[in-house]
């Protein structure tokens, strides 16, 4: 039985507007000012939403509960198999000394702390954000930083700033991966886009970092390797975020950065210094370079071998559609949102076998296999990395049946007629909107399900581009990442430097804002230029 949305439902588009908000000011609340577990907020936020949607929107309850159920299993998978079986790879590496050994591959490279920071924080930061995401490169990051002699609120500061450009990339591109699954649109699109929008960003940040540690003066004689860093990174983000999309790019601009920005900083060594330790510019042996360098070459190569368009329709060949009983073409979109009325498709795919986790796990139990690990230990690490993650999977799960609630009730499009108001200052105020959503909620996935959809309803409203503005939904969203709650916490908490966040979201508070402004620049010139 057909239903169609009715984006009115009080009478007054300011008031539905509040009421479809609601649920997402109560999840940022529950964030921000009370004691519950993220998946604890999220729960509540769901209640919130179904209620809005059942007694205000006039959703009727099967298909209320339909779409609910859609989002939690779209959140486990693909998302939730994703995040599990980064996990599981990024314990694997760890107990086998991949982590450790290329930490001190890096520290030992150069003596020069402005050096040490751009490889740490920036290059290898990249790459831990790449493959695993969810503050743990910030984590890893800061404590090497203190190992490394950098105070605690250096450290902790100069962590969150690195860990910007590839922040809509983590975790094996899942914030893009989730905002595809909130508007529907094309993949690739959105990962090309996003990594266009960032690229900029990515080539200054290097720059930025350095500035912000040792000022211009001592920034200004080491600006060519700054740039190598930051114009490789941002290219290979660039390339493959359009070519492949969005799962390798991360770890691929993180490892071609860290590199070439290594084989730089060594160059310039045998050029410039002299009386250096012995062991600054000693070669690794052949066995380091085996723990250091091939367990990320199985990565990067079972996900390419998974993107494959042939490998990945044969794989396809085997997955199962589902057809979501009660919502499936029976919820219909309702004009000024669309032209014309047009049924909703809600189509479940179970695609196990081509999904990228998959490939994530198979590169994990080969490297486990490859550095020794019995398969007791694998098991033993995955029953592990599963414990470790499993509130993390339950909060992914329930943001994305949030998602789902709110797109298929029509709450999304209630907001986004009325944000369609700023009119041609839309693509900043949109930008800011992703901001705010990772500053508050603390993921980018997170925010690009919260406000992924109504990024697309308010830009076709508004004749815009719903690719470029879903996408600077997840670009503005990244400068949002060091100054949100969870970050800021983990970096007092790797630096033991507790009690003192304050000062910490205090000193990041600044850059946050002048990069997010520079990012809605940089999308208002994309869209009207």
């Amino acid at each position: 039985m057909l239903w169609a949305q009715n984006y009115n439902p009080l009478g007054s588009s300011l008031l539905s507007m509040l009421a479809a908000l609601a649920p997402v000011i109560v999840l940022v609340l529950l964030l921000l000012f009370s004691r519950l577990k993220p998946y604890q907020s999220a729960i509540i936020s769901l209640l919130a939403a179904s209620l809005t949607a059942l007694f205000i929107f006039r959703m009727p309850l099967p298909k209320l509960t339909a779409s609910a159920v859609y989002g939690a299993l779209y959140g486990f998978l693909p998302i939730g198999w994703i995040v599990l079986n980064v996990i599981f790879l990024f314990n694997i590496f760890t107990r086998a000394g991949v982590i450790a050994a290329l930490q001190d591959g890096l520290t030992r490279i150069t003596p020069d702390k402005r050096l040490q920071l751009l490889l740490v924080a920036f290059c290898f930061g990249g790459l831990v954000e790449g493959a695993a995401g969810f503050g743990t490169p910030v984590a890893i990051t800061a404590s090497i930083l203190i190992g490394l002699g950098f105070s605690p609120l250096d450290a902790s500061t100069l962590s969150l700033i690195a860990n910007t450009a590839p922040v809509a990339f983590g975790g094996l591109g899942t914030p893009i991966v989730a905002l595809q699954g909130v508007t529907g649109l094309d993949l690739y699109q959105l990962s090309g886009t996003a990594g266009a929008l960032l690229a900029p960003f990515a080539l200054i940040i290097p720059v930025w970092l350095i500035w912000t540690y040792a000022g211009w003066k001592q920034t200004r004689g080491i600006i060519p390797l700054l740039l190598i860093s930051g114009a490789s990174f941002s290219l290979v983000q660039f390339l493959v975020s359009r070519l492949h999309g969005p799962w390798l790019v991360g770890v691929l601009a993180g490892l071609v950065s860290l590199f070439i920005t290594a084989l730089a900083v060594r160059t310039r060594n045998r050029r410039t210094e002299k009386g250096l330790p012995k062991d600054v510019l000693k070669s690794e042996s052949d066995i380091e370079k085996k723990i250091l360098w091939l367990p990320w070459l199985i990565l990067v190569a079972m996900v390419l071998v998974w993107g494959i368009p042939q490998v990945k329709s044969l794989l396809d060949a085997a997955s199962l559609e589902i057809s979501v009983p009660f919502l499936d073409r029976q919820v219909l979109r309702m004009p000024p949102v669309v032209p014309e009325a047009r049924v909703e498709p809600a189509v479940f795919r179970f695609s196990i076998f081509s999904a990228t986790g998959t490939a994530i796990m198979l590169a994990g139990i080969f490297n486990a296999l490859l550095l020794g690990c019995k398969p007791s230990q694998i098991v033993d690490a995955y029953k592990s990395s599963f414990v470790q993650v499993r509130f993390s999977l339950v909060t992914i799960s329930v943001l994305m049946a949030l998602g789902f609630v709110t797109r298929y009730s029509g709450m999304d499009a209630s907001i986004g007629l009325v944000f369609a108001g700023a009119g041609v200052f839309y693509p900043f105020v949109g930008t800011l909107l992703g901001w705010l959503g990772v500053a508050l909620t603390g993921s980018d996935t997170a925010s690009n399900v919260l406000f992924g959809s109504l990024q697309r309803i308010t830009a076709e409203q508004l004749g815009i581009n719903p690719v470029t503005i879903s996408a600077a939904n997840s670009a503005g969203g990244v400068m949002g990442k060091m100054i949100d709650a969870q970050s800021v916490v983990v970096a007092g908490a790797a630096t033991r430097w507790n009690g003192h966040e304050g000062e910490i979201l205090r000193r990041t508070f600044v850059h946050s804002i002048v990069l997010t402004v520079l990012v809605g620049l940089v999308v208002t010139l994309a869209v009207y230029l």
